[in-house]
């Protein structure tokens, strides 16, 4: 059964249309149900995320699309004209490449992320618990996730940081011998803090301290993370206690000045502290960068990092297309060696049947009284003519074609040296 997908991402649509399409998650089943038992599938996995909703089928045929297209049209009432606008489709081999790029975080927004690996397994044990896989999909998901374990080891798309929250952290595993030992100060409690925040822990962190203007924002930032919340007003004090300072609110004037941090600095004993500026307008005065001991970075330090990490990331992206193709021609000689097998199996199926009716009429002509050497050589013809039939009929039409070709398959097929005298 061919393949397809169909889908609307970051690409091709934007937010509010991305948004119309999204599947809540406690209403996965019921969909993928809905497309399946309505016959436009015989098989689904619907993926969506904030940057993409693609269903990938099985189908009869390829006429499919169409239905299944109106399908989501219907599901989310969009009309049909609008939606096509911003769809996609690949069938086939593209359907097998798309998806396997997309897992390996190719056609994301953020090149190389590997959240969508996680989402796509996701999307996957949802639909295998909706009892909506079969051998298609689940033949083609488990190459797809061998091929993105492949380029997520084999290639470097994962190890450069694109992200300011993400290239702030690693700039401090770069500065620091064992970050795990640091306490780590954040100013601020927005999302690109909570990023960072969250970097930090993942990475064994000891400590994290949150400052923000308003205590209960940092409170619930600090309680998810199990850190220590403090008022703006207390930097004074704890700034000392920081091996790590990663700063981004939204103050018109500079929090942190230069006295502060020589202060700090001091009563360090002069171990050195990392300060990141990721705010604009900055959080941190320039000056502090004249400060012994004192390492400060800003956001376009982070950025022309990005930018070179990006770079990298597309270098290694062309590594991993290439594993993708390695990936595509393994799951067709899959496909091609299943049908193999489908045929071996029908064709033994067929002479097993052959061979039972010829059998049966044996044995009634045993019980009837004939001779046995009567009966074996009715047997032996029987069976002899029955299974020739096909191969014979086959022959005499090549033959009437003048299909030489075929006939000498034919010959290799049946064990026949046509070149031998008889």
């Amino acid at each position: 059964m061919p393949l397809i997908t169909v889908g609307v991402n970051h690409k091709t649509a934007p937010i509010a249309i991305r948004e119309q399409v999204a599947f809540a998650p406690e209403k996965m089943i019921e969909a993928l149900s809905s497309l399946v038992t309505d016959q436009r599938a015989q098989e689904a996995i619907i993926v969506s995320t904030c940057n993409r909703t693609e269903l990938y089928c099985s189908v009869e045929d390829l006429h499919k699309i169409d239905q299944v297209i109106a399908w989501l049209g219907q599901y989310h009432g969009i009309e049909l004209e609008e939606l096509k606008q911003y769809c996609y489709t690949h069938i086939a081999d593209d359907s097998v490449r798309h998806i396997m790029r997309v897992a390996s975080g190719l056609d994301s927004l953020i090149l190389g992320e590997p959240q969508i690996l996680g989402q796509v397994k996701s999307a996957y044990a949802v639909s295998q618990e909706g009892d909506c896989i079969g051998p298609e999909l689940e033949s083609l998901f488990q190459r797809t996730f061998s091929v993105a374990k492949r380029v997520r080891t084999d290639t470097a798309i994962g190890e450069n940081p694109v992200s300011i929250a993400f290239a702030a952290v690693s700039l401090a595993q770069r500065i620091f011998a064992d970050i795990r030992r640091s306490t780590a100060l954040l100013i601020g409690a927005g999302q690109t803090i909570e990023l960072v925040a969250r970097h930090l822990k993942e990475n064994g962190v000891k400590r994290i301290i949150v400052a923000n203007r308003t205590l209960a924002r940092a409170q619930t930032l600090a309680s998810e993370l199990k850190a220590e919340a403090i008022m703006l007003g207390d930097l004074g004090d704890y700034l000392p206690q920081a091996d790590i300072v990663i700063s981004s609110t939204a103050s018109q004037l500079p929090i942190i000045g230069k006295g502060m941090v020589e202060r700090a600095t001091a009563r360090r004993r002069h171990s050195p502290m990392l300060l990141v500026d990721i705010a604009v307008p900055r959080d941190i005065e320039p000056e502090v960068e004249d400060v012994s001991d004192a390492y400060l970075y800003t956001v376009d330090d982070l950025h022309s990092v990005i930018e070179e990490n990006v770079r990298a990331r597309q270098e290694a992206a062309r590594a991993a297309e290439a594993l993708i193709d390695e990936g595509v021609d393994a799951y067709r000689k899959t496909l091609e060696s299943r049908k193999v097998s489908d045929l071996i199996v029908n064709y033994r199926q067929s002479a097993e049947s052959i061979k039972q009716t010829e059998l049966e009429k044996a044995l009634k002509s045993l019980q009837s009284g004939q001779a046995s050497e009567q009966v074996l050589n009715k047997l032996a013809h029987g069976l002899m003519n029955k299974l020739i039939h096909a191969p014979t009929q086959y022959l005499r039409e090549a033959g009437s074609e003048a299909d030489q070709e075929a006939l000498t398959i034919a010959a290799n097929v049946l064990g026949i040296n046509e070149d031998k005298d008889n």
